[in-house]
């Protein structure tokens, strides 16, 4: 049976969706995406997912389509009776003029998409994470930088480096050299028992999960602090931590050939993991009508 997905309007089977092949996203990358997760059938965070798609839309034309988006998300989630899923919402220009002058505008090309999500085995988490130094830069400066554009070649060239080395991530670094985020995830790190991650100065995409991480370490009373980070931090940091939407909160034990810390999940990690569950918990309470 083909996956339901919401396309421009309207619920179809996904291998019925069409895109224009004028669609801007399509030759040129313009456009915007969201990966949520959801549990029980709700979606974590939604409000706050929207809010970020809200505001790049804006920024690049793309009007604000938060409500539809809203809608189609549930709609989609019960269209494929999902509980535990991946949601990805895709929003493009559309079809038009890009290089005419004035720009000649068309509606949108909106995409809702939502598969069953299964969680990393607990031993995963155990274990934790492994990554490298990319040879790839993010570029401070960039208008979108703080986007979560479609356009997201260089993050996938540095997964693909990392799979090369047979390691989990691999970790940015700016044009000025200092640490950024990793190809698809944030990053903090504990020295001193403070918390520290890049800020949004250095060029990273602000993600959901690490907004939630800095309200937890506020109520635990944990020292933090957004600030630039150099390489050599990495490999002094007493304990790293991954975080994005799907994984959640994911130790790093290692980068490179070097252990983070003892090469095991430290404490702060593990508190700031059981208080993410906590909210977790508290925030996508199950649903009686929804199953897998």
């Amino acid at each position: 049976m083909s996956e339901v997905i919401y396309f421009n309007g309207s619920l179809v089977p996904s291998d019925q969706a069409v895109i224009h092949s004028s669609d801007s996203g399509f030759l040129y990358g313009y456009g915007l995406f969201e990966t949520m997760r959801a549990y029980n059938g709700r979606v974590f965070m939604l409000d706050k997912h929207l809010e970020r798609l809200r505001l790049s839309s804006r920024r690049l034309g793309l009007g604000d389509l938060s409500e539809e988006i809203s809608i189609a998300v549930r709609d989609v989630i019960q269209a494929n009776n999902l509980n535990s899923a991946r949601i990805r919402v895709t929003v493009t220009a559309g079809n038009q003029m890009l290089f005419s002058s004035p720009v000649q505008k068309a509606q949108p090309t909106l995409l809702v998409s939502a598969v069953h999500y299964s969680p990393l085995p607990a031993n995963v988490y155990q274990k934790g994470f492994s990554a490298i130094i990319s040879s790839f830069r993010r570029c401070s400066s960039s208008p979108v930088s703080q986007m979560k554009t479609i356009s997201y070649l260089d993050c996938i060239l540095a997964k693909h480096e990392a799979a090369y080395s047979s390691a989990d991530e691999a970790i940015l670094l700016n044009e000025m050299g200092n640490v950024c985020e990793a190809s698809m995830s944030n990053l903090f790190l504990v020295k001193n028992n403070a918390l520290l991650t890049p800020s949004v100065c250095s060029g990273l995409l602000p993600g959901i999960t690490r907004g939630v991480v800095l309200d937890i370490a506020q109520n635990l009373k944990i020292k933090t602090a957004e600030i630039d980070i150099e390489k050599e931090d990495l490999y002094t940091a007493e304990e790293i931590f991954l975080t994005n939407s799907l994984i959640e909160i994911m130790p790093l034990t290692k980068i490179d050939d070097a252990s983070v810390g003892t090469g095991k999940p430290g404490r702060i990690t593990r508190l700031i993991m059981k208080h993410y569950q906590k909210i977790v918990s508290t925030e996508t309470l199950p649903n009686p009508d929804k199953c897998d």
